[in-house]
């Protein structure tokens, strides 16, 4: 099998010195280069171009950033950003994603050699799962960085249980994405009508990035988009985006569907995780749910979406097509949970349409 190859931008000497140490120890992997700018990194790719590029955003000559919109528009290439910047806000990782970004790891200001090292698990299966992006549909933006921890399912948020559902008219969608699930859900999300199923979401993102995402998604579509506070109602016409760093449940009290913001555990290696929000789904809303797993790498929501299929819930998968990675569709499929596979330019017309009381 071919080695991944990677190339290193960051103008730290040590952090190329521990990056290369890492990578290079992996036998899938190999480094190519490391370059201290953009501008070095460019002259050394044109005689072996790499299959990843991680990359910092605060460099000499030219900016993190700057390179990734460059690289996008006359070479698109899979990047992970590893820098300090992503952690102090969100407009930096929001410039990321939108440029195309493929994934987001989070340097700390301290300690930053240790934190490398400790985190080099991680680190090789964001950089392996890179290379398997599909850039034909990264257009402008693309995912969020995968969290690191021990994988553990849903059990330690929301154990499995009996569905005991009452009938209601009240409908639920429930979408999980990430890796390339930012420009996924612009595509779905603004092509709804603003009469539309209420909608409660798990896009795997870094803490106090998923404020910021919403409010953008909300200025460009005609349904209220907003991120999940405990307790909010997810009724019509508004899509709940699950905060950064917190799980969310659907629950329902009477009639009414809301929401529960949780902390816990990671699951799946991510906080939220999408299969904590298709089991509380899966118990809650029954065969009142649609439930859609899109672009993203790994299988958090494979077992969720299989037990809202096993709960009478109607299942979608984003085609493997149109998909950045086709990895937790992939799985969903394979465990038997995904009643059909469509275009990403057709979900929209999948929840419309379950909205109006059918699927498709």
């Amino acid at each position: 099998m071919n080695k991944i190859k990677v190339m290193i931008v960051d103008d730290s000497a040590v952090v190329r010195q521990v990056l290369q140490d890492v990578l290079g120890r992996d036998h899938e992997i190999t480094v190519i280069g490391a370059a201290s700018d953009p501008l070095f990194a460019l002259q050394r790719m044109q005689a072996q171009w790499p299959d990843v590029i991680v990359l910092d955003v605060e460099m000499p000559r030219m900016d993190g950033i700057t390179f990734l919109k460059k690289l996008m528009a006359e070479h698109p290439t899979p990047v992970v950003i590893c820098s300090t910047l992503t952690g102090k806000g969100t407009t930096t990782a929001l410039q990321a994603l939108e440029a195309g970004a493929v994934s987001i790891v989070t340097k700390p200001t301290v300690g930053l050699k240790s934190f490398l090292q400790d985190a080099s698990e991680d680190l090789l299966h964001t950089v392996k799962a890179a290379a398997r992006a599909n850039m034909r549909n990264v257009r402008s933006a693309a995912p969020a960085a995968a969290a690191v921890a021990k994988k553990l399912n849903a059990d330690v948020i929301l154990p499995a249980a009996n569905h005991a559902m009452s009938e209601t008219t009240d409908r639920v969608v429930a979408i999980g994405t990430s890796t390339g699930g930012t420009q996924a859900l612009e595509v779905v999300l603004s092509a709804l009508p603003r009469v539309s199923p209420g909608i409660v979401i798990v896009q795997h993102m870094p803490e106090k990035f998923t404020a910021s995402f919403a409010e953008r998604l909300n200025g460009i579509c005609q349904i209220e988009v907003k991120e999940a506070a405990n307790n909010d109602r997810v009724i019509p016409g508004r899509a709940l985006i699950a905060p950064g760093g917190k799980h969310m449940l659907l629950k329902r009290n009477g009639a009414q569907y809301h929401v529960e913001v949780v902390d816990g555990p990671v699951v799946n290696r991510h906080r939220p995780s999408v299969d904590v929000l298709f089991r509380s789904v899966a118990k809650f809303a029954g065969k009142n749910a649609l439930g859609i797993i899109m672009t993203g790498m790994g299988d958090d929501g494979a077992r969720g979406l299989k037990e809202m299929k096993d709960a009478g819930a109607s299942t979608v998968a984003q085609n493997e097509a149109t998909c950045v990675v086709y990895g937790m569709p992939k799985e969903a499929l394979k465990l038997g949970g995904v009643d059909r596979c469509v275009a990403l330019t057709s979900i929209h017309a999948d929840i419309e349409q379950f909205g109006r009381g059918g699927v498709r």
